[in-house]
């Protein structure tokens, strides 16, 4: 992968880095060309030949994707771009954020408002201690202020309904008091059935 960004100059401009890239630079009045950004890392300048136009560096609203071809048939993606350096003339007022709101192509206008879902709000104070607790329990201790509740799912009070089910099944119990029947050796058990009824 190769890092990349887009350079997105006036249209002047444009015309003399072409002339530039196009012609042998001997030949050409444009001989160097330039771009530093010596302040905060977002305000700069760039330089062609002995001209000097402020630029700014922009975040995009969407990673963009860029491919090169070799024939022309096969494209083979060489980064994933996510910052513009955006060229002005000197006397364009400078952008007052960092991200561009539209995109590169006129579809990604204002991509940002009509395309995207709009971010949540919320509580700076509750991310840090978010992050300070689970720093905490990465590094094997607990969360602070955190209440404890146990609770049993369906699944764990059945397992121990079953637990206690076999342990009464396992200890029957017996009782002395309960009668014993006794029959008689000779005898087969009678039942209702057998008797007849000859008063028919």
């Amino acid at each position: 992968m190769e890092e990349q960004f887009i350079l997105r100059v006036p249209p002047a401009v444009a015309e003399r880095i072409e002339r530039l890239l196009n012609e042998n630079a001997s030949s050409s009045d444009d001989k160097s060309l330039d771009l530093s950004f010596p302040e905060d890392g977002r305000s700069g300048t760039f330089s062609i030949g002995d001209d000097h136009f402020p630029a700014s560096l922009l975040d995009l609203p969407c990673v963009v994707e860029s491919y090169k071809t070799y024939d022309d048939s096969c494209l083979i993606k060489t980064a994933d771009i996510g910052q513009m350096i955006m060229v002005r003339e000197p006397d364009d007022a400078a952008p007052d954020v960092i991200e561009y709101r539209h995109g590169l192509t006129p579809p990604m206008r204002d991509a940002r408002k009509r395309r995207f879902r709009r971010e949540p709000d919320l509580n700076p104070e509750l991310v840090s201690r978010v992050e300070k607790d689970l720093l905490k329990i990465m590094a094997g201790g607990t969360a602070d202020n955190v209440d404890i509740l146990v609770l049993y799912t369906h699944v764990e009070a059945a397992e121990q309904e079953a637990g206690a089910n076999k342990k009464a099944a396992a200890a029957p119990v017996t009782k002395d008091d309960a009668p014993q029947t006794v029959t008689n050796a000779g005898e087969a058990d009678r039942s209702d059935s057998d008797e007849s009824d000859d008063s028919v």
